[in-house]
């Protein structure tokens, strides 16, 4: 390989002084020079034409002692670029070779970035975290059967809000909230965190074989995806006593489910439905409509 590459500089040594030489000729001299400038200009020419014909015989030496390998050079893929006889495919090898220096120059400029960054002083990576915030412990899902309960003991309803709660899945518990006359919700916990909600009229039935079905009333179907939005927002493993408390603050605000008019747009009735919506922060109602105008 030392040999093949030292013949191809000097053949890219001889072209590039057969190029000067013929620039040299095109460009002549002057009509009215005088003779000593003409004598000069011969005089290059025939130095150079003298130097041209020494690379040359340098060139013809090279070549004769370059040995014919016994197996073609070993070009990888690149060889197929030679089968290739589209006009437009014929530079995908200068590019290709461009590409192999630019990604030899990213790993260069990534080696010395990594130097760096290692040597960083302030050190606020991960890896060199030596005390790591504990986690918090769940407690949702362990927790004393009597616990839901008590917890809804604690909650401020209004004196027409009632709770029942039973058993039917071992410790985990389900609580039916009848609000006033105006609807019955039945809130599935595991642990005390809230799975289900299901709700229905306050003339419907709702009890351990009800907790799946819908309400045959539009009005309640469309008031139970709204409490199942609700349960999402109000979702939080790590306080989930607080979570049980908004909601259940949230779902009693349905009390005046069809006295209230929306504070959007001030009408009791929208598509035949009333205010289904809670605002969840301010309790206000609002058409499902009216709540994102």
């Amino acid at each position: 390989m030392d040999k093949l590459n030292s013949t191809l500089t000097a053949v890219k040594s001889l072209r590039s002084n057969v190029r000067q030489c013929f620039e040299h000729l095109a460009d002549g001299t002057d009509g009215e020079a005088a003779e000593e400038s003409r004598n000069k200009f011969v005089h290059e020419f025939q130095d150079k034409f003298g130097a041209i014909n020494s690379q040359l015989r340098e060139v013809e030496q090279l070549i004769n002692a370059l040995q014919v390998p016994q197996t073609a050079y070993s070009l990888g893929n690149t060889a197929y670029l030679a089968l290739e006889t589209a006009q437009d495919r014929h530079t995908l090898y200068p590019q290709l070779v461009n590409s192999y220096k630019w990604i030899d120059k990213v790993h260069d400029h990534s080696f010395l970035a990594f130097n760096n960054l290692n040597q960083n002083t302030l050190r606020r990576s991960y890896n060199y975290c030596s005390q790591k915030r504990p986690r918090l412990p769940f407690s949702s899902f362990n927790n004393d059967p009597d616990h839901i309960d008590k917890l809804l003991s604690e909650i401020n309803t209004p004196p027409h809000t009632s709770y029942r709660v039973f058993r039917p899945f071992g410790s985990n518990a389900v609580a039916i909230v009848t609000i006033s006359n105006v609807l019955k919700a039945a809130i599935v916990f595991k642990g005390v965190l809230i799975e289900w909600v299901t709700v229905k009229g306050y003339d419907e039935p709702l009890e351990q074989d009800d907790l799946w079905a819908e309400s045959r009333y539009e009005v309640f179907r469309k008031v139970q995806e709204h409490a199942h939005s609700a349960m999402l927002h109000f979702f939080s493993p790590t306080l989930p006593d607080l979570a049980v408390k908004s909601y259940v603050t949230w779902l009693n605000s349905h009390i005046k489910l069809f006295l209230e008019p929306c504070k959007r747009c001030g009408k009791y009735i929208a598509s035949g439905l009333p205010p289904t919506w809670r605002d969840l922060r301010t309790l206000e109602p609002f058409h499902e409509e009216c709540r994102n105008c």
